[in-house]
């Protein structure tokens, strides 16, 4: 099974766009994970730690007027506006990977209730003198299912792994500098260091991250870090060149790991299936103000670098003439030169952006996650109320143990010792490995109902066309409803359903990897959901 769980056809995607009666109006990737605290301190800081965080939650009730004499964070027109607002959404800036956005990122955007309170120490004012923060969340969940398997039964829908079960998704910490990237004027840097504990490591661990957590104990709650990197602006070369080195998420997606960068509690399963991070080097090119050019090299999807080990594992692929090997596992094709290449075009008022992308492309002969992705995600803002975001994308892997396979048993499975590993095709019985292929849409379509208040109708449609990515070979029809309300600018709520249906054979109710594995036996599942994210 992979550990990954990157889980509409024409239907789905005529309906959000049927919706649309709608007027046009104005336009924004993934905003800072915490919320800004909007509040003037108070004349009389309270003299300790304790008093100041909780002052800070007190004074974000009563937000104050903007500086006027405060820096710019974004460039002036014709560089395109921000097209949302964070809260009620995500984000502020339309969602794109790899990169700090150029022309509307600064230094120490995001003052955190953490923050406030350590200002007034020495440590607090070396942070605030070199433009760094520190900030994170609380994020525990819950979720009521149809499906009755207590370990794994909600599989392969995402992030909620066991049906019926109230538990802490994600705790996190981030440590970052944004570079300055509106003033074109100097060189800038930055970087962010995200280390995150809870059940969704599972969704988020690489091979070689400390993968021997959920691969060799399938622990609920475990450690990760999705993002380590630095980042280096540089202007002068068009509209600014922005270099980031480390691991980060993947590219391409609408959504993304950490709970404040998604509309919805619950992931949709085409985001749950595809890539996740990559590590590498990644150009962000501003050609101008409305087109964006990236190109990277990493070491794959989703395997750190470090990986190797002669082989103790091993399959020989028939007429290709050799042999790929593993050490317990983690030996990986993945772990060779990959590349990405992305374009990105956003229209003078932020209503439309189009971002495509070919993510971690090199021979694409079966790994832990050696996905060959080809994406494409479309925003578009009809007006101040709504707005619509799709996702449409196409994978495969070479060269994939065939489950179905009858024939001389040529093949040993190489990842057999994993707990969680990925899963064989299921091809046609005379060849002992096939290529694996699967193809996805998503879209959200979203309603602001109030400045702390949006609504997200999500239709998603997923063909696992040889049962490689989720186990079962069906097609998969989604839809989703779920609202996102804020009490204040840090605390807020995402109760939400969704439907599954898998329509060639059952796929729910299951129990996919490690213990007692349970074959699925339910076509469809039922599942109301809530989260609850707290920043500090």
């Amino acid at each position: 099974m992979s550990t990954r769980l990157k889980l509409f056809g024409a239907t789905a995607l005529g309906c959000a766009l049927a919706l649309p009666a709608l007027t046009t109006g104005a336009l924004a990737q993934p905003a800072p994970a915490a919320t800004p605290v909007a509040a003037a301190a108070p004349a009389a800081a309270p003299s300790n730690f304790f008093s100041r965080f909780y002052q800070a939650y007190i004074d974000e009730l009563t937000p104050s007027e903007p500086d006027p004499s405060a820096p710019a964070i974004r460039r002036p027109p014709p560089f395109p506006p921000q097209p949302e607002n964070a809260p009620p959404y995500p984000f502020t800036e339309w969602p794109f990977g790899g990169a700090s956005p150029i022309g509307a990122t600064v230094p120490a955007m995001v003052e955190s209730p953490l923050m406030h309170a350590l200002k007034p120490t020495s440590f607090g004012t070396w942070l605030d003198d070199n433009g760094i923060q520190i900030y994170g969340w609380i994020n525990p969940g819950m979720n009521l299912s149809t499906s009755g398997n207590r370990k794994g039964g909600n599989w392969p829908a995402a992030y909620a792994y066991d049906p019926n079960t109230l538990w802490l998704d994600q705790a996190v910490v981030i440590f970052e500098r944004t570079p300055d990237t509106v003033q074109q004027d100097h060189l800038d840097w930055g970087f962010r260091v995200s280390p995150i504990y809870g059940e969704t490591y599972r969704y988020t661990t690489g091979l070689g991250y400390a993968s021997y957590q959920l691969q060799k104990k399938n622990y609920q709650d475990g450690f990760d870090a999705p993002m380590v990197y630095g980042e280096l602006y540089i202007p002068g070369v068009a509209q600014g060149l922005l270099l980031r080195l480390g691991r980060y998420i993947s590219v391409p997606d609408t959504e993304a790991q950490l709970a404040p960068n998604n509309y919805m509690y619950s992931h949709s399963m085409t985001y749950a299936y595809d890539n996740y991070t990559n590590t590498g080097l990644l150009a962000t090119l501003q050609v101008t103000n409305n087109l964006m050019l990236q190109g990277g090299i990493t070491v794959g999807t989703d395997a750190a670098p470090w990986l190797h080990g002669s082989p103790q594992y091993g399959y020989t692929v028939p007429g290709a003439g050799y042999t790929v090997g593993y050490q317990n596992g983690l030996k990986d094709p993945g772990v060779q030169p990959s590349y990405t290449a992305c374009i990105r075009w956003t229209s003078d008022s932020s209503n439309d952006t189009v971002y495509g992308c070919g993510n971690g492309l090199n021979n694409g002969t079966f790994g832990y996650n050696n996905l060959q992705q080809y994406a494409a995600t479309y925003y578009h803002k009809f007006n101040d109320k709504w707005h619509l975001t799709y996702e449409v994308w196409d994978m495969h892997e070479n060269n994939v143990p065939n489950g179905n396979y009858t024939g001389p048993k040529q093949a040993i499975y190489p990842f057999g010792t994993l707990l969680n590993g990925p899963f064989a095709a299921q091809c046609g019985a005379a060849r002992s490995v096939c290529r694996a292929e699967e193809y996805a849409m998503v879209s959200y379509l979203n309603y602001l109902i109030t400045p702390d208040d949006n609504i997200s109708l999500r239709l998603e449609f997923f063909n696992d066309q040889n049962g490689q990515r989720t186990g079962v070979k069906t097609r998969y029809l989604n839809p989703a409803i779920g609202l996102q309300h804020w009490f204040t600018p840090t605390i807020q709520v995402r109760p939400e359903l969704a439907m599954y249906n898998s329509l060639d054979k059952p796929a729910f109710n299951g129990s996919p990897a490690g213990g007692a594995v349970k074959p699925p036996n339910s076509r469809q599942q039922l599942v109301f959901s809530m989260d609850l994210i707290w920043h500090y």
